[in-house]
């Protein structure tokens, strides 16, 4: 039987990975040492970009909005698309009937919208929190990042329009604009469009890999892979020598 708190879960977690503003990349090597006269021209200019306590009022003025219009556009969502991200097939899929989570929702769950609400704040705090911590670093690393991008001239001339009161607004605002609520909107409704292309682009992901030799069960290990994996599991040997039960899935197949 098809499980709706799995689900909501996936879904839950689309909208979250939605508010990533762009997608991570493998940075490039840092070799060379940057120069210290560029690196405290740099410092000046991305103190300007990034004041203290900039993530904390991106994430207070903007993330709650933001998952209430993610959890609205969720809501709407067909169950038979969102079915298909918990692992069943398009054909089966198509089976089901044309409710939305919504609709189904308000008769599993009728608090699920302020249970939704609760969880994601929590989060929500937890993440700010590690972004104020992180704040100082970050504002670090991006100062050295300008150095390697902008030569002496170029910084200076920034860090002259910043002076200007068009600039130093620009530069107060540059980061924050990004979760402006036009932005926000655009990154909400793509919460059906992944929805809609997750179950293909996961079919692509096991395709890519599909030609590769399937993973060691403990059953396959030699008694010193099997002793070596013990000690860094900090579990017994002996724990190791049959493959645990799929007792999850086996739950799953009840439900």
């Amino acid at each position: 039987m098809i499980r709706v708190d799995k689900m909501l879960a996936i879904a839950a977690a689309l909208a979250i990975g939605t508010t990533s503003a762009a997608a991570q990349t493998a940075p490039k090597p840092v070799t060379a040492p940057v120069d210290p006269a560029r690196l405290s021209a740099a410092r000046q200019v991305v103190a300007r970009l990034m004041p203290p306590g900039t993530y904390k009022r991106m994430m207070d003025q903007s993330m709650g909005p933001l998952m209430d219009s993610m959890t609205q556009s969720m809501g709407q969502l067909p169950v038979q698309e969102l079915a298909r991200l918990s692992g069943i097939t398009a054909e089966e899929a198509s089976t089901l009937g044309t409710g939305t989570i919504e609709q189904v929702m308000a008769i599993y769950d009728p608090h699920w919208r302020d249970r939704l609400k609760r969880s994601t704040d929590a989060m929500m705090g937890g993440m700010t929190e590690i972004m104020t911590n992180m704040e100082p670093a970050m504002r670090e690393g991006l100062s050295r990042a300008y150095a390697r991008e902008f030569v002496p001239a170029e910084l200076a001339e920034m860090d002259r329009f910043f002076a200007t009161p068009a600039g130093a607004h620009y530069a107060l605002k540059s980061l924050q604009l990004f979760m402006d609520p036009e932005m926000m909107k655009i990154m909400s409704d793509m919460v059906p469009e992944m929805t809609k292309r997750m179950p293909d682009m996961m079919a692509k992901a096991e395709a890519a890999v599909a030609a590769l030799p399937k993973p060691r069960s403990n059953s396959d290990l030699t008694p010193a892979e099997r002793a070596k994996l013990a000690t860094l599991l900090g579990v017994p040997a002996d724990t190791l020598k049959t493959d645990p039960e799929p007792a999850a899935e086996a739950e799953d197949a009840e439900d």
